[in-house]
């Protein structure tokens, strides 16, 4: 099955679409993964997309894009594939329309994860993370047995300047445009399948596990 999987972030998309995969034994495709492999390589493609990424730039999409094709051309993708982080705009998905026509594959479904804004804060702007040895933390959902101090090395625990709640918001509202213009043009195609990602994710797992059994 060919499957694109999206979602605002702190919809638990990337974590879904590990467990996703592994259990349809399908390739988990995600666009910053594609990224890193393509500039430790040093491939064309990736010295071209380190350029932009060094400057703060976007990528452009036809960069992006033709990773994404030389990706799904291989073997592994020939019993499916599952996309994770792309297509992000219209332009990339009409883009992908194209490249799955070249290789004579079609999309089964597209699922959206979805979730309150107040939900999405509270998951990104919660995270904090150890200034010493790197390990994550959630002050709710996971949070250090002393307020404050990684469990493992006794390091201070930071919040990125990232996950501060005013850039969460900004991130939220700058990505919601084009997920719904992305339901839209899936929803016409009538591949679009939406999910509710609010609760624990062991639930959202097993209702994302029931849709791919349909496909």
């Amino acid at each position: 099955m060919n499957i694109v999987l999206m979602g605002l972030p702190g919809t638990g998309k990337g974590t879904q679409a590990v467990i996703l995969a592994e259990k349809f034994s399908i390739p988990h495709i995600a666009t910053g993964d594609i990224f890193r492999e393509n500039i430790e390589k040093a491939t064309e493609m990736g010295r071209k997309a380190a350029q932009y990424i060094k400057a703060g730039e976007l990528v452009p999409d036809e960069i992006t894009c033709a990773m994404i094709e030389k990706r799904l051309e291989e073997p592994d993708t020939d019993n499916g594939f599952l996309l994770d982080g792309f297509p992000r705009t219209l332009v990339q998905a009409a883009a992908l329309d194209s490249i799955l026509e070249n290789l004579g594959k079609e999309l089964q479904g597209v699922i959206c994860l979805q979730a309150p804004e107040e939900v999405l804060v509270e998951r990104l702007s919660g995270r904090r993370v150890c200034s010493n040895c790197g390990t994550n933390y959630h002050i709710r959902f996971s949070p250090p047995e002393e307020g404050g101090i990684c469990d493992l090395c006794g390091g201070e625990l930071m919040q990125r300047d990232d996950d501060r709640e005013e850039t969460v918001r900004r991130r939220l509202q700058v990505n919601r445009g084009k997920t719904l213009e992305l339901e839209s043009y899936y929803r016409e195609k009538d591949l679009l399948q939406q999910v509710d990602a609010s609760p624990d994710p062991k639930t959202v797992t097993s209702k994302l596990l029931a849709i791919m059994e349909r496909f």
